[in-house]
C-alpha cells in the first residue's frame, strides 16, 4: 500500500521549477505516489510523467479549478484507496529528501494529530511566519492595506500575536491556523471534516481546512525538518489575485463571523495560554 499521496496543482509553471519539486520527493525511502493536477490552458506539463511513469500521475483539467478543488481531486483519491496520510504541496517548495520520513514518523507515532506543517523557510534561509492564529477581520485588513506609517508599528505589534513571531518557532506547537503550501494530513480525520471547501477559489482555504481539522484533532507545527518554499505574495503585486483574497476573505467571514466568533477567540485563547503568552486579548 501507499504510505503518502502527494497533489501538486500546477498554473503555467515553469517546468525545472516542478522538477525540483518532484526531484525532492522522490528522494524520499518512503512508498509514495505524486498526483500533478494541472489547472492550465495547455499540458506542456505532461512529460513530467516520465520522471518516473510507476509513481507520478498527471491530471490535466483543461480548466482553473482552482486551489482547493484541484487539490480535492486528488484527496478523494487518498480516501477511496484508504492511503493514511496526504501531503498538499506547492509547486515552489523543495526540500532534503529525510523531510517526508521525519513527517511521516511523527505523524504515525502520534495518530491525535490531524496536520503537520513543518518549519518553512525562505530560499535564502530566512524564516517565514506560516502559524497564525485565527484571523479576525483586522488582522486581515490590517496586514494588507495599512502596513504604512503610521500604522505600521500597531500591524506589526499585531502580527507578533495573530503569527505567534513571540515563539520563535523554534519547538512543537500546536496552531489552529496552518499554510496550505505543505500540509502534512492524516486521511481518516479528512472522513470527518470533509476537504477543502470549494467555495473559496483561492486564499484561505487552507485556514478554514485547518480550522476544521483543529476541531477534530491536533494541528501541529513541527520544526525540526524544513522545506524552502518562494512564496511570492502574489496578492500584494496582482490586482486579480487580491480579487480573489478579498471574496475569499468575505467568504471565510461569512461562514466563520465577522466581529462576532466565539469558537474563534476561545481557539485563540486557548492556544495563546498554552503557549505562555501572557497579555491575551483577542482584538475584534
Amino acid at each position: 500500500m501507499v504510505d503518502v499521496v502527494i497533489s501538486i496543482v500546477l498554473y503555467n509553471n515553469s517546468e525545472e521549477q516542478v522538477k525540483r519539486t518532484i526531484f525532492s520527493i522522490l528522494k524520499s525511502k518512503l512508498d509514495l505516489k505524486v498526483i500533478l493536477i494541472d489547472n492550465s490552458c495547455h499540458d506542456n506539463l505532461r512529460n513530467l510523467i516520465s520522471i518516473d511513469n510507476r509513481r507520478i500521475e498527471y491530471i490535466f483539467n483543461n480548466a482553473n479549478f482552482g486551489f482547493g478543488r484541484a487539490h480535492n481531486v486528488a484527496l478523494k483519491k487518498s480516501i477511496e484507496e484508504s492511503v493514511p496520510y496526504h501531503l498538499v504541496l506547492n509547486p515552489d517548495v523543495f526540500f532534503e529528501e529525510f523531510v517526508l520520513e521525519e513527517l511521516y514518523t511523527f505523524m504515525k507515532k502520534n495518530d491525535d494529530i490531524g496536520l503537520i506543517m513543518p518549519k518553512v523557510l525562505y530560499p535564502d534561509g530566512k524564516i517565514q511566519y506560516l502559524c497564525k492564529l485565527l484571523p479576525t477581520p483586522i488582522d486581515l485588513i490590517g496586514r494588507r492595506f495599512f502596513n504604512f506609517d503610521p500604522f505600521k508599528k500597531i500591524v506589526e505589534k499585531r502580527n507578533e500575536i495573530y503569527e505567534l513571531r513571540f515563539t520563535n518557532y523554534d519547538k512543537v506547537m500546536e496552531v489552529p491556523n496552518l499554510s496550505g503550501c505543505c500540509m502534512f494530513l492524516n486521511v481518516k480525520y479528512l472522513k470527518k471534516t470533509g476537504l477543502f471547501d470549494e467555495r473559496f477559489f483561492m486564499y484561505l482555504e487552507d485556514t478554514d481546512l485547518s480550522r476544521r481539522i483543529h476541531k477534530v484533532a491536533r494541528t501541529i507545527y513541527f520544526p525540526y525538518v524544513y522545506v524552502y518554499h518562494e512564496y511570492k505574495k502574489g496578492s500584494y503585486k496582482n490586482f486579480k489575485l487580491l480579487r480573489y483574497h478579498i471574496d475569499s476573505a468575505i467568504k471565510y467571514f461569512n461562514k466563520w463571523g465577522w466581529f462576532f466568533d466565539k469558537e474563534r477567540d476561545y481557539v485563540n485563547n486557548h492556544i495563546l495560554a498554552k503557549l505562555g503568552y501572557k497579555r491575551i486579548k483577542i482584538f475584534r
